[in-house]
């Protein structure tokens, strides 16, 4: 029975959909104004984990993942750039989509972006204003007033009271409490700092809508009145999900519209939070460069999707021994689809992790102990370590590893660490002429080009009449 952490109730629950057997989950995407980092690539990586483990219980997902494409961010950006605006989010978002695509992370269902669904927008802005929810500040922006909505900060665990004293001391001109926010900012058109003055008609004047009220009015058009999950990185708790929160549970008039908010934890670097803001990033074409999908993958996952995450320039090479370890179990070992009773074992073992909030650590585990088994069973039992090894990618499979042939996961890490070495198809002569001198028993000539490839940093591993190689 899966149990998920429920950010609003602080607690375990039983998961239990809204619909029998389907799942709408909505998670908010990226704000295309830069590449992507890998702070971004954990939490997506997290939410394909749990899409896929859904999956694999037998619910049928609808996965929706806007695309923030209007922001000042961005706005500064492309006159930072001196580039057009649109084509600054036309350009980053091929970009995002080009690194999701090779971290193996699964399209959503739907994938809206804001600029595309401004009507809905406003049709939502207006009917707060109606609910006397929002009002028209003095510059003319739409302000949403946190003091209408009673339980404003319960998702974040805010006190209302410490949240509208605090800087109320402070003279906000366009707000009647320090903490209210803008639904929909008014564009004065004698405004010219930026190049690119994105705007829409509105019942209100030219404007661009707040980041709140999108993921609002999307999560509604594409989810309904209610749904099942809520999700995104830690960093959006607060404000973003508290204030998104509040507008759809008084336009909705409905406080639970969602039942289980699931955050995935902070990426660390250099004792900060990774963020473009603070310069201290290691982007997703970077690490997409230097290693797979399934060493980046198992980084993420190694540890609870809820805690902090610390990267170092060693993390992504410690994950990639490990998955080294589980794909050298998988060497030479055949599809068998049979059921015994310790494969079965061990899914039950498996499951019983992912059903305790998508426990992948210990999850992972349970794939090194399968792979064990298959070591061993490789001397004694080739037929059962072929069943194990289909089980053991099977249930890899449902955490997203295993899509790249043992071949293809190799290959990369090799080919970057020999280029300047020594080329792939010299090592497999070399070791060719190897095995035809130990067939002949030329012990000598045998040993000396194990000995060379000794010198430069190849280990070889003799299995089955064939030879392997890898990196030390």
């Amino acid at each position: 029975m899966l149990k998920i952490f429920n950010v609003l109730k602080n607690s375990k629950e039983i998961f239990k959909t809204f619909f029998y057997k389907k799942v709408f989950i909505y998670v908010c995407g990226i704000t295309v104004y830069d590449f992507c980092h890998l702070g971004h690539g954990r939490t997506f990586i997290v939410f394909d984990m749990i899409i896929r483990y859904l999956k694999y219980l037998g619910y049928k997902v609808k996965y929706i993942r806007n695309i923030t494409d209007i922001d000042d961010k961005i706005i500064k950006k492309s006159f930072k750039n001196n580039e057009n605006f649109f084509c600054l989010v036309d350009r980053i978002i091929k970009s995002m989509k080009d690194d999701f695509y090779n971290l193996n992370i699964l399209l959503p269902d739907v994938e809206p972006r804001v600029t595309h669904n401004i009507k809905i927008i406003i049709k939502f802005i207006m009917k707060l204003l109606d609910l006397k929810n929002a009002y028209i500040s003095k510059n003319g922006d739409i302000m949403f007033s946190i003091s209408s909505f009673k339980s404003y900060g319960k998702l974040s665990k805010q006190i209302l009271s410490n949240l509208i004293k605090k800087n109320n001391n402070i003279n906000f001109l366009n707000k009647k409490k320090s903490k209210d926010f803008v639904l929909w900012k008014l564009i004065n058109k004698k405004d010219k700092k930026y190049k690119n003055n994105i705007s829409w008609k509105s019942p209100w004047g030219n404007g661009r809508p707040g980041w709140h009220i999108e993921c609002s009015a999307l999560s509604y058009k594409y989810c309904g009145k209610v749904f099942d999950i809520h999700g995104g990185g830690l960093d959006l708790l607060f404000p973003h999900h508290e204030n998104e929160r509040s507008q759809s549970s008084c336009f909705l008039d409905n406080k639970k519209y969602v039942k289980y908010w699931i955050h995935s934890g902070l990426l660390i670097f250099k004792n900060c939070k990774m963020s473009k803001s603070l310069k201290n990033f290691y982007s997703l074409k970077q690490a997409i460069l230097n290693y797979d999908s399934d060493t980046i993958r198992y980084f993420f996952l190694s540890i609870h999707y809820r805690k902090p995450l610390i990267y170092t320039k060693y993390s992504l090479r410690k994950s990639r021994l490990s998955m080294e370890r589980l794909y050298y179990s998988l060497l030479n070992t055949k599809t068998n689809n049979c059921i015994t009773e310790e494969s079965t074992m061990f899914e039950k073992k498996f499951m019983s992790a992912m059903n305790n909030d998508f426990n992948t650590p210990k999850a992972i585990s349970i794939l090194f102990d399968i792979s064990k088994r298959i070591n061993i069973e490789k001397k004694n039992n080739v037929i059962n370590s072929n069943i194990l090894s289909t089980k053991l990618i099977f249930l890899g499979k449902i955490l997203g590893f295993f899509y790249l042939s043992c071949d293809d996961f190799f290959k990369k890490q090799k080919i970057r660490i020999l280029k300047n070495i020594i080329s792939i198809s010299k090592i497999e002569i070399l070791i060719d002429i190897r095995n035809f001198s130990r067939k002949n028993k030329n012990w000598g000539k045998s040993d000396n080009i194990r000995k060379k490839f000794n010198s430069i940093g190849i280990l070889l591993e003799d299995n089955y009449n064939k030879t392997f190689w890898k990196i030390k």
